[in-house]
C-alpha cells in the first residue's frame, strides 16, 4: 500500500512547495496591505522592529514565497526564509519564552523546518529551475 506513496512523492512535493510558497508570499503581500488591513509600518511597531527590518522581512517572504511556488532559485529563497524565521524566532518568540505554542512561534518553526528541507531537497518537479536552466540551482 505505501509503494503508492513511494511513486506519487514527487506530486505530493510539489503541492508543498506551491501551497507553502504561496503562504508565505500572502505573509509579505499582507504586510503591504494587498489585503486586510496590514502595513510595514504596524508590522514592525508591533515587534518592536526598526522599520528597514520589516522591510527586509517583507521583501523576502513576498520574493521568496514566489520563488518557492515557481520552483525558480529555491534552495536561495529557503535559505533566506529560514535565516529570516531564526531571526524572528530569536527576536519575536524567544522572549516570551521557549514554548512555541505559548509564544506564538509554531508558524515561524514550521516555515523554518520547511525551508530547511527545501533547502536540502530543492524545487522538485515541476519547478521552473529545471525548465530554464536544466537544473537546480
Amino acid at each position: 500500500m505505501f509503494g503508492m506513496f513511494e511513486k506519487t512523492e514527487k506530486y505530493f512535493w510539489f503541492v508543498l512547495r506551491v501551497i507553502a510558497g504561496f503562504l508565505f508570499f500572502m505573509h509579505g503581500a499582507g504586510k503591504l496591505g494587498w489585503y486586510g488591513n496590514g502595513s510595514v509600518a504596524g508590522f514592525a511597531g508591533a515587534f518592536g522592529f526598526p522599520i528597514w527590518l520589516a522591510y527586509i522581512a517583507t521583501f523576502i517572504e513576498l520574493i521568496g514565497g514566489l520563488l518557492i511556488l515557481l520552483g525558480l532559485f529555491t534552495r536561495i529563497a529557503a535559505l533566506l526564509g529560514g535565516l529570516q524565521m531564526i531571526v524572528a524566532l530569536i527576536i519575536a518568540h524567544f522572549p516570551k519564552g521557549w514554548n512555541p505554542l505559548a509564544n506564538g512561534g509554531e508558524l515561524a518553526l514550521l516555515y523554518l523546518v520547511l525551508w530547511l528541507v527545501f533547502l536540502a531537497k530543492g524545487a522538485g518537479i515541476w519547478g521552473l529551475e529545471k525548465a530554464l536552466f536544466k537544473k537546480e540551482c
